[in-house]
């Protein structure tokens, strides 16, 4: 028997479920159903690099909501379905299992998949990507002291795995492409900062190549060759370099494709029944005055609160400023803001003796601020960046001035 909702969200995700609870809290009373590709409840994902695969917290603790606050709400979530097609004419989706799926609005919140190196020997046993507790219920039973792991990525996801890796024992090494750790996304000096933290722990890295191939022996890898001709020996390899939105099931439908579904500032489609949000979505930041794709949680819950004033008739457009975190050993980055183009960092003495603060400028304004074992001046920070303030960059580095002064 074909099933139908009112509003049907595809994807399982941090973005799609708050999309449904968002719906129900402004108060829409149509039937909501939740399609997510995984059994699991929808979870939070940065965990699973840092305290998941650490063994600190069980998946239960990962779950977003349990499974009785969707009853409540009455959200009707679908485990294990997926989707393989949308047609916008019929308002109709098809399922995985043939079995259509029909819908009055549709929130696409599709996420995204690991990057994968499409080069010789990527089909041996001992790869790894990390994306969901699938993945790392794949991996933790090889996470044992003594093994090799080689590392493809210096962002976060592998430089998060790196230390839990040598904390558990691992010999890790990680094997970058760029000059430097983290380098799509943080400054100079805070690459520095984080390759001294974690050469300080054993961890080696080898800059400015990339992979070229995984050797294996029985169907196990063995080794990783790089582009710069050395063969590092691995017992286990991590692929963390990228992620990939999931725009297939759009483009199929012919919605607007372009680093992500194209979507306006209140998360809408050319399809005035269609939606996006989360990390598969290219959209206008208004703070930025550009158009961007994000990868993180607080733009999940912000884009999900649109989506859902626009379906809620309410429209209120994304305001929010960008901000993401990671953890990596006892070191809490928090970063505002979106440091491209930058022309000037200012450097403030931390009070933590394990801290670093930098803000980033452009033309006297501040435009982004990382910020490590620093939540005062990551709060001060993000002020800034929302007021696009101009401040005097010598006012900032003067740790005899309070940051809350200066606006």
């Amino acid at each position: 028997m074909a099933q139908a909702a009112d509003i049907v969200i595809i994807g399982g995700s941090h973005a799609g479920s708050e999309a449904a609870f968002r719906l129900r809290q402004g108060g829409f009373g149509g039937s909501i159903a939740l399609l997510s590709a995984e059994t699991h409840l929808p979870y939070q994902r940065p965990p699973l690099s840092k305290a998941f695969l650490a063994g600190d917290i069980t998946s239960e603790a990962l779950l977003l909501r349990a499974a009785s606050s969707y009853e409540k709400s009455k959200i009707d979530f679908h485990p294990g379905v997926r989707v393989d097609a949308i047609d916008r004419a019929a308002h109709q989706l098809t399922c995985a299992d043939g079995s259509p799926f029909a819908y009055g609005k549709l929130i696409i919140a599709t996420g995204g998949r690991p990057r994968v190196l499409p080069i010789p020997g990527a089909d041996l046993g001992g790869l790894h990507v990390m994306r969901t507790i699938a993945d790392v219920d794949r991996l933790r039973p090889e996470f044992l002291p003594g093994k090799r792991l080689v590392i493809a990525g210096a962002g976060y996801i592998g430089l998060e795995v790196a230390a839990v890796a040598v904390k558990h024992g691992l010999d890790v090494e990680v094997v970058e492409f760029a000059p430097r750790v983290l380098a799509r996304v943080a400054g100079e000096a805070l690459s520095a900062y984080y390759e001294a933290a974690h050469r300080k722990h054993g961890v080696r890295f080898r800059f400015n190549t990339g992979v070229e191939a995984f050797l294996g022996e029985a169907g196990q890898v063995r080794a990783v060759r790089c582009s710069d001709g050395a063969e590092l020996p691995a017992d286990l390899v991590l692929v963390a370099v990228g992620l990939v939105p999931n725009v297939e099931l759009a483009q199929a439908a012919g919605l607007e494709v372009n680093n992500g579904i194209v979507v306006d500032e209140f998360c809408r489609t050319a399809d005035p029944d269609v939606l996006a949000v989360g990390d598969c979505t290219n959209f206008p930041l208004p703070h930025l005055g550009a158009r961007v794709r994000l990868e993180s949680v607080p733009n999940a819950v912000e884009q999900a609160r649109v989506a859902a004033t626009v379906l809620n008739g309410v429209p209120s457009p994304y305001n929010a400023v960008p901000w993401f975190w990671s953890d990596q050993y006892d070191l809490k980055l928090q970063s505002v803001g979106l440091n491209q183009g930058y022309d000037t960092l200012v450097q403030r003495p931390p009070r933590h003796p394990d801290g670093f603060v930098g803000f980033y400028m452009k033309e006297g304004r501040v435009i982004a601020a990382d910020c490590v074992n620093a939540i005062a001046e990551f709060n001060q920070a993000k002020k800034f960046v929302a007021a696009n303030a101009v401040l005097d960059p010598a006012a900032l580095a003067d740790p005899a001035v309070e940051l809350k002064s200066l606006i």
